[in-house]
């Protein structure tokens, strides 16, 4: 349930205006029991976050202003962790520092994660938090992907506060090229078959 994602950004002024455009009583019931208490991830949501090879990054300036960063690895970089946690190496970029600078001030993150072949899209509430090398090396190793060879500065951990999924109508279908590539395997072959037929025909 979203019932605390809802709730939390559902201010006055947004209940106001779906009141007045008739879609209040709804939102009421999916809002229904909030307390505050976090919405817990479960197993769709793991699942989810597991297969994901990148996402978006919402954090806010000193000055107040939005900051969205893309944030990309392989498959399950962003990883599960206990206690509603989602945690993530982060690696020494162009060292501009804007994100991390703007936990320092205001640790409230939005992340959107988007499967656009399936058309599915997880939006998160959290409270984010930035653990150095240096504080717990053995954190940031356990976040890093296997195979990678880079070397990780810190880690993101992310206190999951909501989570809502989202209307499909709207996303736009994507593909890699893996699942390009996967896709039209069987038409490769099917050329390759093709193609051997006709040399014994010759």
């Amino acid at each position: 349930m979203a019932r605390n994602y809802v709730h939390t950004l559902f201010t006055a002024e947004a209940r106001k205006l779906q009141a007045e455009d008739g879609s209040r009583d709804a939102y009421a019931r999916m809002e229904q029991g909030a307390d505050g208490t976090p919405d817990q991830l479960g197993g769709k949501e793991a699942e989810f976050i597991a297969a994901r090879d990148s996402f978006y990054l919402a954090s806010v300036t000193s000055e107040g202003w939005p900051y969205v960063q893309h944030r990309g690895g392989p498959a399950g970089f962003l990883k599960l962790l206990g206690g509603n946690r989602l945690g993530f190496a982060d690696y020494r970029g162009n060292r501009q520092h804007v994100s991390t600078a703007n936990l320092r001030t205001e640790p409230r993150v939005s992340l959107f994660l988007m499967d656009y072949p399936g058309r599915r899209r997880l939006k998160l509430l959290g409270r984010a938090e930035i653990v150095t090398a240096q504080q717990d090396p053995a954190l940031v190793a356990a976040l890093m992907p296997p195979s990678s060879q880079a070397m990780a500065e810190r880690a993101y951990v992310i206190a999951i506060e909501g989570f809502d999924w989202n209307c499909p109508q709207h996303i736009t279908p994507r593909f890699t090229e893996a699942e390009i590539a996967a896709a039209v395997q069987p038409l490769h072959a099917e050329i390759a078959r093709l193609r051997t037929e006709l040399e014994q025909l010759r």
